[in-house]
C-alpha cells in the first residue's frame, strides 16, 4: 500500500496531504520506501521544527543517496548548529561548499555571530570573502574595524546613518562609539532625525531623538498629536494629550527651540500630505515665526506634496523654497510639476540641480534631452537622445523616437546552438536550480539560478534562457535574456507563451493582443503560480475581489476563489477586467493599464484640466510603482505588436494623449 502511494504522491494537490502520507511512511518504518525527494522534504520540515537530531539523519541518508539536493540539508544542520560551531567546523563547511548558493548566505550568519561576541580578529578574516549587501554585518565590520585595526570610519557609518531606515540592532554600539567619539555630531543626529520624520517614520524618529538628551519631553508626546491632528497642533495654544494613559494639556512648541521647530516642520509636513490649500493658509499664519532657512524648507515641503497631488500653485511653491537643499524627490517632483505646465525652463533648472547620479538616470537623460528640444536647442538635445536611443528600455525607445525613428521588433543577433544549450543544461547548478524549482522552492531556486548564472558571457546567458524557456520557466528565461550586453534574442526576453489562450481572449473582449501580453509579461512573466504579497494570483494578477466583481459581471453564477487558478478563467476574467478599464478611460490604453494597477478612480484623478501627452501622464502618476509598470506594460506591448503579427506605430501613438478632466452624471463601478 505505501509503495504505491509513494509513487502516487505526485498527485496530492496539497503538500500538507503530501506530509501526512511521508509521515505515515516514518511511523510503519518503510523509510526504504522514501524516494530522494520525499526524503528531502522530511528534511526540510526537520529543519523548519529544529529538529537537529532527524535532520542528521536525514543528511546522512540524503549523502549516502548522492541526492542533487543533499548540499542543502546539509546546510540546513549547518545554520541549526551555528551557534555551538567553531571557526574550524565553519571553514570546513564553507571549503566544501564552495560552490554552492547558501555559502554567502551561511557566511553572513556567521559574522552576525561573530559581531555579537566582539570576535574581531575572526570576523576579518571572514568578511572579505563575503558578498552580498546585508546592513548589519556591514555595522559590525566598520565597528571592528574601528575597534581592532582603529580605522577611520567616519564617512562610511554616515553614509548608513543618514537613512530614514529603521536599521538592524547591530548598527546601535557603533553608532554609540561614533556619537561618544564625536564622529557622529549633534547635526548629523537632527539631520537624521528630520529625513525620518518626513519620510513618515514616526518610530524610528523617535529612537533618534533618544540620542538627544535636550530633546523636550512634551515635544516627544506632541509628534503623536502632530502626526493625529497636525492642524490643531499648528493653530491652537494648547493641545490633549495621554501620558501614561492619563489626561494632560500641553503647550503647542513655540519657535524658538530646535526640538520646537521640528516639532512644527513635521506637523505642517503632515498636514500638506492630505490638505495641501490648509497646509498653505496655515503656513501664512506662522510665516513670520519660521528663521528664513525653515521657512524655505517649510515651503520646499509643501511644494513636494503639491506636486505629487497636481496641485496647479505647485511651482509657485517651489519658488519660495529656492533658498534650501531639496533632496531627490523634491527635484524629482519638481520636474514633474515642470514637464506637466510643459515649462521646459523650469524643468532645466530641476534636472540641474539634481546630483551627478540622478542626472543620468534614464528619465533626466530623456527630459531633458526633450525639453532641450522644445526649445529648439537642437544640438544639444541630440547630443543627449542619440546615446539614449541606443537603450533597451521605455527612455530609449522613446528617444529613438525624437530622433525620427520607431521601434519595431529588434533583430535578433545571436542565436545558442544546441551545443550550447545541452552544456548549459548539464551543469549541477543548473540541474539544482530545476530540482528546487520542481518541490515549489522558488525562492531557493532562483537564487540558484542566479548564483549559477552569475559570471556568464552573452552567450552563456542566452543559452541558459533558451533552456529555461523550454522547461517553462519563463520569468527566469526573461530575466536571464535581459542581463546580456552585447547580444540579444528578443525571442527569450520577449517570449509568446499560451498563444491559443491569449489570442481566443483578445478576440473575445475586443482588446489588443500586443497590450494583454505586454500586461502579463509585467504581471507574472507568464508563470501561472504567480502571486504578489497582496493577494494577486495567477498570470494576470487577479485579486480575489476584483475575480469576484468581474466574474458576477459576466454572469458566472457558479464561480469560486479556486478558480482564479485556472490559466483559462484568469485569462478570461484579466482580459474581462482590461476591456472594462479601457471603457471606463474612454479607449485610452495609458489610463486603462494604470487603472488596472492602482484602481480606475486613481487613474481618473491623475488627468490634467486640458489633454496631455500620455508620456507626461504617466511620468507624473504619483505612485512610483505604477509609474514603472505603465512604462514597462506600454513599452511591452510595442515590442510584441510586430512579434504577433500586429501593425506597428510608434510608441507615442501607442500611449496618445491623455484627455483633460471630463465631467460626467454616469457613476461607473470602481474595483480597487
Amino acid at each position: 500500500m505505501f509503495s504505491f502511494f509513494t509513487k502516487r504522491l505526485d498527485l496530492f494537490p496539497s503538500r500538507y496531504i503530501r506530509q501526512l502520507w511521508l509521515a505515515a511512511l516514518l511511523l510503519s518504518g518503510n523509510v526504504a520506501a522514501m524516494s530522494d525527494q520525499d526524503l528531502f522534504e522530511h528534511a526540510r520540515d526537520a529543519y523548519a521544527k529544529r529538529n537537529e537530531l532527524a535532520l542528521a539523519e536525514d543528511v546522512s541518508q540524503l549523502n549516502d543517496q548522492q541526492y542533487i539536493l543533499a548540499p542543502y540539508a546539509a546546510y540546513w544542520l549547518m545554520l541549526l548548529r551555528l551557534d555551538q560551531a567553531d571557526s574550524a567546523e565553519v571553514d570546513a563547511f564553507i571549503t566544501q561548499y564552495a560552490d554552492m548558493a547558501f555559502v554567502d548566505r551561511l557566511r553572513g550568519e556567521w559574522l552576525k555571530k561573530l559581531g555579537k561576541k566582539q570576535e574581531w580578529t575572526l570576523f576579518l578574516e571572514h568578511y572579505p570573502h563575503f558578498k552580498r549587501a546585508d546592513t548589519a554585518v556591514e555595522c559590525y565590520a566598520l565597528y571592528g574595524k574601528s575597534q581592532l585595526e582603529h580605522q577611520d570610519v567616519a564617512a562610511q557609518v554616515k553614509r548608513i546613518w543618514l537613512s530614514s531606515a529603521d536599521l538592524p540592532s547591530s548598527c546601535t554600539p557603533l553608532f554609540d562609539a561614533m556619537q561618544q567619539a564625536g564622529a557622529l555630531s549633534n547635526s548629523d543626529i537632527w539631520a537624521r532625525l528630520r529625513l525620518a520624520l518626513h519620510d513618515g517614520k514616526l518610530n524610528v524618529a523617535k529612537s533618534i531623538i533618544a540620542r538627544l538628551p535636550s530633546f523636550d519631553k512634551n515635544n516627544l508626546e506632541l509628534l503623536d498629536v502632530a502626526n493625529q491632528t497636525p492642524k490643531l497642533l499648528l493653530t491652537n495654544k494648547t493641545v490633549n494629550v495621554k501620558i501614561n494613559n492619563k489626561k494632560a494639556v500641553l503647550k503647542t512648541p513655540s519657535f524658538k527651540a530646535k526640538d520646537d521647530i521640528e516639532v512644527n516642520l513635521y506637523a505642517l509636513d503632515v498636514l500638506a500630505r492630505s490638505n495641501i490649500d490648509d497646509a498653505v493658509a496655515v503656513n501664512l499664519q506662522i510665516q513670520q515665526q519660521w528663521s528664513a532657512p525653515d521657512a524655505a524648507f517649510a515651503w520646499g515641503r509643501i511644494a513636494y506634496h503639491a506636486a505629487r497631488n497636481h496641485h496647479p500653485q505647485a511651482l509657485e511653491y517651489y519658488a519660495k523654497a529656492h533658498e534650501v537643499s531639496l533632496d531627490k524627490e523634491q527635484l524629482a517632483w519638481m520636474a514633474r510639476a515642470a514637464m506637466r505646465a510643459q515649462n521646459w525652463d523650469v524643468l532645466l533648472d530641476a534636472i540641474g540641480r539634481m546630483s551627478a547620479e540622478q542626472q543620468q538616470e534614464g528619465a533626466w537623460r530623456y527630459w531633458k534631452g526633450r525639453a532641450l528640444k522644445e526649445k529648439a536647442v537642437l544640438v544639444e538635445a541630440n547630443k543627449i537622445l542619440g546615446p539614449l536611443s541606443t537603450e533597451r528600455h521605455y527612455y530609449g525607445w522613446l528617444a529613438l523616437e525624437e530622433l525620427g525613428s520607431v521601434v519595431n521588433s529588434p533583430q535578433l543577433q545571436y542565436t545558442p546552438t544546441e551545443l550550447e544549450v545541452t552544456a548549459i543544461a548539464s551543469q549541477p547548478a543548473i540541474k539544482r536550480a530545476f530540482e528546487l524549482q520542481k518541490l515549489d522552492m522558488r525562492w531557493e531556486a532562483k537564487a540558484e539560478w542566479v548564483w549559477a548564472t552569475r559570471d556568464f558571457d552573452d552567450k552563456q546567458l542566452l543559452a541558459a534562457a533558451e533552456y529555461a524557456q523550454r522547461q517553462k520557466w519563463y520569468d527566469v528565461a526573461i530575466s536571464t535574456a535581459d542581463n546580456t550586453k552585447q547580444l540579444h534574442d528578443f525571442n527569450l526576453r520577449y517570449p509568446i507563451p499560451y498563444r491559443d489562450l491569449f489570442r481566443a481572449a483578445a478576440v473575445n473582449e475586443n482588446v489588443d493582443e500586443a497590450w494583454i501580453y505586454g500586461l502579463t509579461r509585467q504581471e507574472s512573466r507568464f508563470m501561472h503560480y504567480a502571486k504578489s504579497g497582496v493577494g494577486a494570483s495567477g498570470l494576470m494578477q487577479l485579486m480575489p475581489a476584483t475575480a469576484k466583481w468581474a466574474a458576477q459581471r459576466m454572469g458566472l453564477s457558479d464561480y469560486s476563489h479556486e478558480m482564479i487558478h485556472d490559466l483559462k478563467f484568469n485569462v478570461g476574467i484579466g482580459t474581462y477586467y482590461m476591456r472594462y478599464t479601457l471603457e471606463v478611460m474612454n479607449g485610452q490604453a495609458v489610463m486603462a493599464t494604470a487603472a488596472y494597477n492602482a484602481g480606475p478612480s486613481r487613474a481618473r484623478r491623475w488627468v490634467a484640466d486640458e489633454p496631455l501627452e500620455a508620456a507626461i501622464y504617466v511620468e507624473t502618476i504619483p505612485f512610483g510603482e505604477t509609474r514603472s509598470y505603465v512604462q514597462k506594460v506600454m513599452a511591452n506591448a510595442q515590442i510584441y505588436a510586430p512579434r504577433l503579427g500586429l501593425p506597428v506605430q510608434s510608441l507615442k501613438a501607442r500611449m496618445g494623449t491623455v484627455p483633460g478632466r471630463i465631467k460626467s452624471e454616469v457613476i461607473l463601478a470602481d474595483v480597487e
